[in-house]
């Protein structure tokens, strides 16, 4: 029967009215069910999900990474300097090049290192299980005369100022700011001084050796050597003498490459068991890259007088040359009548400094280093640093 008649006997049958407008309905075609089998694929997957993973390989990793370490190592460097560099550059001649890849491993050593191992640039802690150098021992602290420069300070609010006075003859001290970093300046000469002649005493250099001074050398600054004839000699103890008594920075420039430049000097600084002492530029010094603390410098000092870290011999130069600096306009002018004094000093115009060994009438001494950030060329610097010389010379005279 066909549909359209079905409809109409159905509608009949339940009442509906004759003037119902109908619509043939397309038959729909039912899917057909599916086999039952098909359902169980989901479930099997579900349970082969949840099976333990295998074990990896040991051997086949360590084979995989050996092989994408060579691929590394020699063909991608390869495949970059003879294909793809000349490809950008449209030069063919790259043979010579050779990737430097300890550099790649340790990027900063160009320009960030302190020695030099192996022939290649590192950077070495201080060393400080058998340091070269003997620590000062302290004892009490100088109250009275830390507070009484303390007051002064007060006085120079545009002063800022690192103190540090050692008494040998009972440990005393005063450390005001003592491990704070300062520009060294001219300071700086006095590791470089030490460093001259602990390679004296290595035979590694003569007093008498001599260089020749070249354009290379010159600096401007402090010194007459800039001033000198190119291909000039002169010693050894020439230039040291040369370097502390008239601050030359051209002298110390040829001292210091003598001895195997800024690296050479740092190297043998951390061998000392110095923390906070570092060369990083050739003088001048302008802008305060080469720093210290004036801890660091009265350990220095200390040592001038360690005959398990200098010979006599070694002493008695460095002792001459530092007692004929020409600079007496800051220390010595605090100090009282036949007191001497070695030092050397340091100014650049925002840090002025004084740093040495004080020699009473009466027997005693004292180290005394003095270092104050100022206004540009502020005469401040300097008023302050007589007051503190003279506080501390008349302090040191009340202690026993």
């Amino acid at each position: 029967m066909p549909q359209r008649a079905v409809q109409e006997s159905y509608r009949r049958s339940y009442g509906y009215p004759q003037t119902y407008s109908y619509v043939d309905v397309p038959e729909r075609k039912l899917r057909p069910v599916q086999n039952p089998i098909h359902h169980q694929a989901p479930r099997k997957r579900i349970q082969d999900a949840r099976k333990p993973k295998k074990k990896t390989n040991l051997f086949a990793s360590l084979i995989s990474l050996s092989f994408m370490f060579l691929i590394g190592y020699y063909v991608l460097p390869f495949a970059f300097h003879r294909i793809s560099l000349p490809l950008l550059t449209g030069k063919q001649n790259y043979s010579n090049i050779k990737a430097d890849y300890y550099h790649l491993m340790f990027p900063t050593s160009r320009y960030l290192h302190n020695t030099i191992f192996e022939g290649k640039h590192a950077l070495a802690g201080v060393t400080t299980k058998k340091p070269l150098m003997t620590t000062l021992y302290k004892t009490d602290r100088l109250t009275i005369l830390e507070d009484g420069l303390k007051e002064l300070m007060q006085k120079y609010p545009t002063i800022k100022p690192a103190i540090t006075v050692w008494d040998f003859n009972t440990g005393k001290y005063v450390d005001i700011n003592g491990s704070e970093i300062y520009p060294a300046a001219s300071i700086i000469k006095v590791p470089v001084l030490i460093n001259l002649f602990k390679t004296i005493e290595a035979n590694d250099l003569s007093i008498y050796d001599e260089m020749t001074l070249t354009n290379y050398y010159k600096a401007s600054g402090s010194g007459n050597l800039q001033y000198a004839a190119t291909g000039r000699n002169y010693t050894i103890d020439k230039l040291a003498k040369t370097m502390i008594e008239d601050s030359d920075n051209s002298a110390t420039n040829m001292l210091m490459s003598k001895l195997g430049s800024m690296t050479a000097v740092n190297t043998a600084i951390r061998s000392w068991g110095i923390p906070n002492t570092h060369v990083q530029t050739w003088l001048p010094d302008l802008t305060g890259t080469n720093y210290t603390t004036t801890n660091d410098m009265a350990t220095m000092l200390f040592n001038l007088d360690n005959p398990n870290f200098l010979s006599i011999n070694s002493r008695e130069y460095i002792v001459d040359y530092m007692s004929h600096v020409k600079n007496d306009r800051l220390i010595p002018q605090g100090l009282g009548k036949g007191a001497t004094f070695l030092h050397k000093t340091g100014d650049i115009g925002t840090m002025l400094g004084d740093a040495g060994i004080v020699y009473m009438p009466n027997g005693k001494k004292y180290i005394v280093v003095i270092m104050a950030k100022r206004p540009y060329n502020s005469p401040l610097g300097k008023q302050f640093i007589q007051q503190a010389s003279k506080l501390i010379y008349e302090g040191m005279l009340n202690t026993y």
